[in-house]
């Protein structure tokens, strides 16, 4: 579990529904935005594209202005500093998104790759990794892929 957002909601032990559904879909946004660092971070020199590109997926994908989406990638880079293994924002994203969502975190996963617009074997590597572990299958994985690709010579 997150653990700077596990031990806020374990001083809140009564939660109410809405609550609780809040903290879900907190715990979502900085699970989703932990993998996208960890995506900017996976060749070892994080770049401004990269990073630019994880914030504009973050406030896209959730809906946030920028205070937010500030406040989101903050909050993920603890967390995702203090993380062990990726399992711990995985499990969260398995739970709490169907299948869809979990195919645009592979497809925005590919933007951040690409944001530098180049692609490292490790960051193409750790895709690989995490699209197994949201359980997204492998034509997914590709048509991600090749909708981020198509995307770059559009623009």
């Amino acid at each position: 579990m997150l653990a700077a957002i596990k031990s806020f909601f374990e001083s809140h032990i009564y939660l109410d529904e809405k609550q609780s559904a809040d903290r879900e879909d907190h715990a979502l946004k900085v699970a989703t935005a932990a993998l996208l660092l960890e995506m900017a971070r996976a060749d070892f020199d994080v770049k401004d594209e990269e990073l630019r590109a994880v914030a504009k997926s973050i406030q896209s994908m959730f809906k946030l202005d920028d205070s937010e989406t500030q406040a989101l990638v903050k909050l993920a880079e603890q967390e995702s500093a203090q993380a062990t293994c990726y399992y711990e924002f995985t499990s969260l994203i398995n739970k709490g998104f169907d299948l869809q969502k979990k195919i645009k975190i592979v497809e925005l996963m590919w933007q951040v790759a690409y944001a530098d617009k180049h692609l490292e074997k490790y960051e193409e590597a750790l895709i690989r990794k995490l699209t197994d572990l949201l359980y997204v299958p492998h034509e997914q994985y590709i048509a991600a892929k090749h909708r981020v690709q198509a995307a770059l010579k559009r623009s």
